[in-house]
Formats: C-alpha cells, sequence, structure tokens
C-alpha cells in the first residue's frame, strides 16, 4: 500500500473511466421500500447519485458546479442491482445523456464485495468509479480526483478520520480489483476490506480529503430520518439559506 500522488509520468484521462452505482443491497433499515428509488427532494436516490457523476442539474454541494452542468466525469454509468431491482432504477434513470449498462447480481445478497464484482466485470472502462446509491451528496470534481490518484495503480481508497476507508466511494482498476473480489468470495470472505487488501492502492487521507471536498460527499441515507435530514440539506441549498457554498457543506 502506498499513500499520496500518483506515480511519476502515470495519468489517467477521465474518458477511462466508468461509473458504477451500487444499489443491489437491502435496505433493512429503510421499511419495506427499496431507498435506491425513494423520492429524495423529488428525485429518486439513485437519480441524484446518477445525476451528479454525469453533470446533469444537481446543484447541491460539494462539487455543486460540475454536478449541475460540468463535464461529465464518467463516459458510461454500470448499475449493479438485483433481478427485481431492476426494472424500477431503469425507470429512475431514464433519459441520462452517458450509456448505461447492467451487472445485475445473479446470485443476490453476497454484499457489496459481489457488486463491486459484478460492476467492474461489466465496466468498458479501465477503471470504475465506485459510489453507493445512497449517497446523494458525491462530489464529482473529488471522484475525478481519485481517478487521477489511482492512475497506474489499482485502486485509490479515501480514508476519513484516519480510520475509515471509505470502501464505497472510490477508484478501482477493474480487472485486478475484481479478480480480488473473486478470491475473497471463493474463500468465504465478504468483506469489503479482503479484496482491497490485495490490491497495490493508494490511500488519500483525511486532510487531503478536506482540501478537495467536505465530509459531506460521504453521507450516506439508511433511515427515513436520514433521508429528512437530506431534503432539508438540499431545500437550504436551493434557497441559498446559509448551506448552499460548497465550503458550508459539512
Amino acid at each position: 500500500m502506498t499513500t499520496g500522488a500518483s506515480p511519476a509520468g502515470a495519468s489517467l484521462t477521465e474518458a477511462t473511466l466508468t461509473g458504477a452505482v451500487l444499489a443491489g443491497g437491502r435496505s433493512t433499515r429503510f421499511g419495506d421500500r427499496d431507498k435506491a428509488v425513494a423520492p429524495l427532494a423529488g428525485v429518486p436516490m439513485v437519480r441524484r447519485v446518477a445525476d451528479r457523476l454525469v453533470g446533469a442539474d444537481d446543484p447541491i454541494p460539494p462539487g455543486a458546479d460540475r454536478a449541475a452542468g460540468g463535464d461529465p466525469v464518467v463516459d458510461e454509468l454500470v448499475i449493479n442491482c438485483r433481478p427485481d431491482q431492476r426494472a424500477a432504477i431503469a425507470d429512475a434513470l431514464s433519459g441520462l445523456p452517458v450509456p448505461l449498462r447492467w451487472a445485475v447480481d445473479e446470485e443476490p445478497d453476497l454484499g457489496p464485495v459481489a457488486g463491486i464484482r459484478n460492476a467492474c466485470r461489466a465496466a468498458a472502462g479501465e477503471y470504475v468509479a465506485v459510489v453507493a446509491c445512497d449517497m446523494p451528496f458525491v462530489d464529482p470534481g473529488f471522484l475525478a480526483g481519485l481517478a487521477a490518484d489511482a492512475a497506474g495503480r489499482e485502486a485509490a481508497i479515501p480514508r476519513l478520520d484516519d480510520r475509515w476507508l471509505q470502501t464505497t466511494q472510490a477508484v478501482y482498476r477493474a480487472e485486478p480489483m475484481a479478480a480480488a473480489c473473486d478470491r475473497a468470495l471463493a474463500r468465504g470472505d465478504r468483506k469489503v476490506l479482503a479484496p482491497i487488501e490485495e490490491l497495490d492502492r493508494t490511500v488519500v487521507d483525511d486532510a487531503e480529503i478536506r482540501e478537495r471536498t467536505t465530509e459531506r460527499t460521504f453521507t450516506n441515507v439508511n433511515t427515513d430520518a436520514e433521508l429528512a435530514e437530506a431534503e432539508t440539506a438540499i431545500g437550504e441549498a436551493l434557497s441559498g439559506s446559509g448551506s448552499g457554498s460548497d465550503d458550508d457543506a459539512q
């Protein structure tokens, strides 16, 4: 494992980057609803994530300018989900301005290791920017920076507060990550750190994260209370009532 900048001479253009949205988990704390398509301020949550990656009219910080209409961070999107979710998610994502691929879990409920593996297998890009479907404030510019960090390596993963690797907002080289996930699943290890430990990876530490973006990029929505908090944040940002700038979005 290494920390810091990419090796000298390495570069990764965003044109080689696939975006992968993980939506196959069970929404156990969200009642009997699928949180991937739950409306968040009137927009399905998975659509908010997708719109931010493709720069399609989501002017919410952090990364509001790029999320609202800047260059797409990714050339294509891969959606990982269960078979029973596909129709509703496809409806939610109708009209996206980039190609859409599907990585449907043939064997559901194996966790994020299987989801990431399947997304990497479906991706056309050499590198994959993975984001969970319940991260509606993902900063597209931050993901672009992670893609640059990953160049010449097999992963770039943020670590918040010097403790937690943010494995579902990270960039992986598709082939080695998929192979590492296969090996972890074959030995019965579903912990998402298991395949990552095999990779040549760079870790973006807390100080660097806070120079590039705000902690809100990692906010996830798992409960009705968190959904209400996210809706309040979106309303405040759209009304310009204090938390609508990237600097204030914590």
